[in-house]
């Protein structure tokens, strides 16, 4: 959606959207019925022919017969993934998104273009999948362009999640998976809630949709219908998520994308321990990992809170900011013109640039 509101105005084309396959597509249709926009079944969508198509997921690409533009849906390319052979070997781990096992079938690079966030991620697609180089341009960041844009909302956000001016907001997030801080930690939430008074602190949840869709919302809801009584502002998959970190005093989380956000919106950071096996050390998550403070459970949370927050400084996630984005402030523009580029159409001549995020709003347990 971060690229489908570039087209929305133009009077000349028509969007449509399809949910391709993939294990964790729960949700999926709910979102686009939502949106209000025309759905095509899948297997009617790769029947037909596009003048651009745009996937921020790899699974199915390969039906697609149409130019087709890929681009990340999270802070760069960092997820490492192992690759099973046929007789049950464990093959190096890629980079998702940078290795030929997306981008390549049958000695064909698939996309049209694949959109990078840095140009770092230039070296590391040389390495990995050099045949898909010459289709392959460093964009910008839309995640980080809309944090940016939003800084000046802080306090509007704090009223939406419930922060009072003299309580501090601690924002917990978990990415998906067994090494997640929720695979690992499921009981983080309720240690956390019972270590901070209430009169001084607010706790919010972030988690990763495919953990509300890969069990299911009711679930969720009902394993944390507890916290939520007890005070957690839980934030649902479907509000946006971004004003929570920018509200945040402080972010404790794991290797996920959103805890690299929470760093680059000048947050302090408490990493969990354990969970970062799963990131390439060369993105701005593997760089996080590498200097961020750990969390630690047998220590009192908010001593280690302030502790954090005493000795951290503006420029101490300086390198995580840098890796997140190597054009700041251009990804509307420059993912506009590589998008009409491919269509073969002039762009309007509006510019555009990145929105504040609306507030964000939280789920109820009842």
């Amino acid at each position: 959606m971060d690229v489908a509101h570039l087209l929305a105005a133009d009077l000349r084309i028509q969007v449509v959207f399809t949910n391709g396959p993939d294990v964790f597509g729960n949700g999926v249709a709910e979102l686009l019925g939502r949106l209000g926009g025309a759905v095509l079944p899948w297997h009617v969508a790769v029947r037909h022919s596009f003048d651009l198509v745009i996937s921020a997921a790899y699974g199915g690409i390969e039906e697609i017969h149409s130019p087709l533009v890929v681009l990340p849906h999270g802070a760069g390319y960092n997820k490492r993934v192992s690759r099973r052979l046929g007789g049950g070997a464990v093959a190096c781990q890629g980079v998702y998104g940078l290795s030929a096992q997306e981008l390549v079938r049958d000695g064909m690079v698939l996309p049209s273009a694949i959109v990078l966030t840095h140009g770092a991620e230039l070296k590391r697609l040389a390495r990995s999948c050099p045949e898909a180089i010459p289709v392959a341009e460093v964009i910008g960041d839309p995640v980080y362009d809309r944090l940016v844009a939003s800084a000046a909302e802080r306090p509007a956000y704090r009223r939406a999640l419930g922060v009072d001016d003299d309580r501090e907001l601690v924002v917990v997030t978990s990415t998906w998976g067994q090494r997640s801080l929720f695979g690992r930690q499921a009981e983080l939430l309720r240690w956390v809630l019972a270590e901070l008074p209430k009169e001084r602190y607010r706790v919010a949840a972030l988690l990763h949709p495919n953990i509300w869709f890969g069990h299911g919302v009711w679930q969720v809801r009902g394993w944390l219908a507890e916290c939520v009584r007890d005070g957690l502002a839980l934030v649902p998959p479907e509000a946006e998520w971004l004003g929570a970190l920018v509200a945040a005093d402080h972010v404790v989380g794991d290797h996920g994308s959103v805890t690299v956000y929470g760093a680059a919106a000048g947050a302090p950071v408490l990493l969990v321990d354990g969970t970062e096996e799963d990131v390439d050390p060369e993105s701005a998550g593997g760089l996080l990992a590498a200097i961020a403070p750990r969390l630690r459970f047998d220590r009192p949370l908010a001593a280690q809170l302030g502790e954090v927050a005493a000795s951290h400084h503006p420029e101490r996630y300086a390198a995580v900011t840098a890796r997140l984005t190597s054009a700041p402030g251009r990804f509307d523009r420059n993912m506009r013109k590589l998008l009409y580029r491919l269509m073969r159409l002039p762009q309007p001549p509006s510019i555009p640039r990145a929105e504040p995020v609306p507030a964000p709003y939280l789920t109820h347990t009842d």
